[in-house]
C-alpha cells in the first residue's frame, strides 16, 4: 500500500512539474503571460463606449411615438467606416461560386491542402479544405491557359454552372446564380440560455442551421419603382468595376448575416494559419449601437454631422437623399454615391444618414424602447418561416438616397422584412472590442 502512494505522489509530482515554468517561482500567474492587446480591424474604426439619450431629439412628424427617450449605455465596439461596398460582397460571392465549384464540380485534389504538407490541416474525419492561396494563383474560372494550366480543363468540367440550353443567350457561359448557396451553422445564444435547464435538449437541438442564396436581387432596381427607366442599374450596378466601391443593395437581412459569418470565419481562416490567438466575430449593428455610433459622441444632436440642419453654411448639402420635392441630382447623386462621399462624423463615420439605409441586428417593435434593457439594449427574434409577417420585420436605420430628410435623422426608426431585398438598403458591420475600453484611463493596459 505504502508503494501505490509513493507512485502517486510521484505522478502528482511529476504533473505539477511539467505544468510549472522555470520563472514562475512557483506562484500561479495564469495562462496568459502578457497582456491582451486588440488590433483595430481593417476598415474599421473605434467607437468608444458611452451613455446617451436614445430617442427622439425633434419633433415626431409622424406622431408615431416608436423613437421614445431612454438613457442607454453602449460598451466599446469597432465598425466599418463605411457601407459594405459591391467589391466587398463580391468578394463572399466568388468565394461561395469558387468553394461549390471546386467541391461539387472539380474534384481536383491540387485546389486542396495536401496531407502532411506546409500548410495541412489534420482532421480525424479526412475532410478536406480547401487551399485558398493555390485558388489565388490558379482562379477556378480563369480563361488566361497562359498563367493558369487548369484553364482548359476546368472549362469543361464547369459546364454545369453555367445557364443551361434555352437559359443562354448567345451561347454564352454564364454563371447560374441560383446555385450559388451558402450554408452555415450558428448557436443562437439567447436561445442557449433559455434552455439552459432542459435536460431532453441536446446541442444539436439549439443549433440554427440555414441555406442562403448569396448573389443580390439586381432586379430590385426595378421591382422597387413603377414606370422608371433603371434598367441600366439592373445590368450595371453590381457587375460593372464603375461601381465597386458603391454601397451594395439588394441584399435581404438573411443574406447579410450569412455575409457577417462568412467574414467571421474568414477572419478565422487567416489567423489560424498563422497561430494567432484571437479571431473577429463579424455581425449586424444593434438598433442602439447604430444610433449611438451616428450621434459621434455628440448630445442631442438631430444629424450625424451635428447640427439640426442639411445644408452646411455654404448651402451644400450634406448627405445623400431626396432634397425638395425630388431634386435627386442636387446633393452629387441621382442614384447612390461612393460610400466615402461626403464628410464623415466625429467618429469617422461615412454615410450614417443617406445614401442607402442599413439593416441592423435587432427585431421592429414599435414599443421596444419601453421593455428593453439601459445597459447595451436590444430586442431580437429568430423568425422562423412560418411565424407570421409581423414577426419577420428587422430594424433599418439611417434613411436612403431615395428618402426625404425626416429620415436622415439619428432618431428615426424604420423597418423592412427580413426576406426583401430593396435598391435602397444596405450594411455594414461590428466587432465588440473584448476587456476595458481603450480610452479609459484606469487601465493598466
Amino acid at each position: 500500500m505504502k508503494n501505490i502512494y509513493f507512485g502517486l505522489s510521484f505522478l502528482l509530482i511529476a504533473a505539477l512539474s511539467s505544468c510549472m515554468s522555470s520563472s514562475d517561482r512557483g506562484e500561479v500567474r495564469g495562462v496568459y503571460s502578457k497582456p491582451f492587446k486588440q488590433e483595430q480591424p481593417y476598415g474599421m474604426v473605434y467607437i468608444p463606449g458611452g451613455s446617451f439619450l436614445m430617442g427622439q431629439t425633434d419633433q415626431d412628424v409622424t406622431f408615431a411615438q416608436t423613437a421614445q427617450n431612454k438613457q442607454v449605455t453602449v460598451p466599446p465596439f469597432f465598425m466599418d467606416e463605411t457601407e459594405t461596398t459591391n467589391a466587398q460582397y463580391k468578394q463572399f460571392v466568388n468565394t461561395v461560386r469558387d468553394s461549390i465549384a471546386i467541391t461539387q464540380y472539380l474534384n481536383d485534389d491540387k485546389y486542396y491542402f495536401k496531407p502532411g504538407g506546409k500548410n495541412a490541416k489534420p482532421d480525424p474525419s479526412g475532410k478536406k479544405y480547401i487551399n485558398w492561396d493555390y485558388v489565388k494563383k490558379n482562379p477556378v474560372f480563369s480563361t488566361r491557359k497562359g498563367k493558369n494550366a487548369n484553364a482548359g480543363n476546368n472549362q469543361t468540367k464547369l459546364q454545369g454552372m453555367y445557364y443551361q440550353g434555352d437559359d443562354r443567350i448567345f451561347d454564352k457561359n454564364e454563371i447560374d446564380v441560383r446555385l450559388l448557396k451558402y450554408n452555415y451553422a450558428i448557436i443562437p445564444l439567447r436561445e442557449a440560455s433559455n434552455n439552459r435547464f432542459d435536460k431532453t435538449k441536446k446541442r444539436s437541438d439549439i443549433i440554427f442551421r440555414d441555406t442562403v442564396p448569396v448573389y443580390p436581387d439586381t432586379l430590385c432596381w426595378l421591382n422597387d419603382f413603377s414606370y422608371a427607366a433603371n434598367e441600366p442599374m439592373v445590368e450595371g450596378y453590381f457587375s460593372h468595376p464603375s461601381y465597386a466601391q458603391y454601397p451594395v443593395v439588394g441584399v435581404t437581412w438573411r443574406q447579410v448575416r450569412a455575409y457577417t459569418v462568412w467574414r467571421s470565419r474568414y477572419n478565422d481562416a487567416y489567423k489560424d494559419s498563422r497561430g494567432l490567438p484571437h479571431r473577429q466575430l463579424y455581425a449586424l449593428p444593434t438598433e442602439a449601437e447604430f444610433e449611438y455610433a451616428a450621434r459621434g459622441g455628440r448630445i442631442g444632436n438631430d444629424y450625424p454631422w451635428g447640427g439640426p440642419y442639411i445644408k452646411n453654411s455654404k448651402g451644400c448639402l450634406l448627405a445623400n437623399f431626396k432634397p425638395g420635392r425630388g431634386d435627386y441630382a442636387s446633393d452629387g447623386g441621382a442614384y447612390t454615391v461612393s460610400v466615402h462621399s461626403y464628410f464623415p462624423n466625429d467618429y469617422g463615420l461615412y454615410n450614417m444618414a443617406g445614401n442607402v439605409a442599413e439593416w441592423t441586428a435587432s427585431a421592429y417593435d414599435e414599443s421596444a424602447s419601453t421593455f428593453v434593457h439601459d445597459m447595451s439594449p436590444t430586442f431580437t427574434y429568430e423568425a422562423k418561416a412560418s411565424d407570421p409577417e409581423v414577426l419577420k420585420r428587422k430594424v433599418v436605420r439611417g434613411g436612403s438616397w431615395k428618402d426625404i430628410g425626416y429620415f436622415l435623422q439619428n432618431s428615426t426608426r424604420s423597418y423592412e422584412y427580413q426576406d426583401t431585398a430593396k435598391s435602397y438598403i444596405g450594411f455594414r458591420c461590428v466587432t465588440h472590442f473584448l476587456g476595458r475600453d481603450i480610452h479609459d484611463k484606469r487601465s493598466n493596459y
